[in-house]
């Protein structure tokens, strides 16, 4: 007998779903390993050799930013890329994945990282000990925020991206130069400096703004919002310069 058949009947594998098989987990497995998403996005690129990535907000909370997007309700996983599975995004898992394409940066991989993430938040040193510890493919932080700012008024808040913002200190102005030369949305880099300017953070000087193309003519972003005065693009009013006292 070949096929999935065969090893399903011997109990050496069983359905997830239509097409989707894997190994049966003992009875007292943690069920962050059975019902978990991290499993299955480790066998898509390293088992089955699909190439995409983490990024976007899902990057920055696994980066240590957490405390900064956590608002309660399911963890939205982001991920992009051309080469995202059919069978990833309809699997059960304790996320809700949602998919993208490389439009934003096209085919250059600048701020791709593999990155190590324990396979358990809970204290089970036999699943953080697994040979299902490997590398995820993931955006660096620098990656990730300009793809949290490209679902910006949409997908995610202003608000939001600000509180995030605020706590980005350590930002490489090198690779935030590249990231933001190969950027392909004018939305994106504008609402960037909006942010890099108001919170003034030091890498901001660094950052060489020749190479990157700001696009020319107004923007409206948010209905009822304000048009800054530098990036031409309408934002609420709580993201404006602030006025100095001669009133400019």
């Amino acid at each position: 007998m070949d096929g999935p058949s065969c090893y399903l009947k011997q109990g050496w594998l069983e359905s997830v779903m239509s097409g989707v098989y894997r190994r049966p987990f003992s009875s007292d497995a943690n069920p962050e390993a059975v019902g978990g998403w991290k499993i299955p996005l480790l066998s898509a690129v390293w088992l089955m050799q699909h190439r995409f990535h983490i990024g976007g907000a899902s990057s920055l909370s696994l980066r240590g930013h957490a405390h900064y997007l956590s608002f309660g309700g399911t963890f939205d996983l982001y991920l992009y890329g051309s080469d995202i599975p059919s069978w990833l995004p309809k699997l059960r898992t304790d996320a809700d994945l949602k998919t993208r394409n490389n439009a934003l940066f096209g085919d250059g991989t600048a701020g791709v990282e593999n990155a190590d993430f324990d396979l358990s938040t809970e204290d089970d040193l036999e699943l953080k000990q697994s040979p299902w510890r490997w590398p995820m493919p993931m955006s660096s932080t620098e990656r990730a925020i300009l793809e949290m700012l490209d679902e910006v008024p949409k997908s995610e808040s202003f608000h939001k991206v600000d509180v995030v913002f605020e706590s980005l200190a350590n930002l490489r102005p090198k690779l935030l130069t590249t990231l933001l030369a190969q950027c392909r949305s004018v939305k994106t880099k504008r609402l960037f400096f909006v942010y890099a300017d108001k919170h003034n953070h030091a890498w901001r000087r660094h950052i060489d703004m020749s190479a990157v193309d700001l696009g020319k003519g107004d923007r409206a972003l948010t209905p009822g919002g304000r048009l800054h005065p530098t990036y031409r693009i309408t934002i609420p009013a709580d993201l404006m310069p602030k006025e100095t006292p001669d009133g400019t």
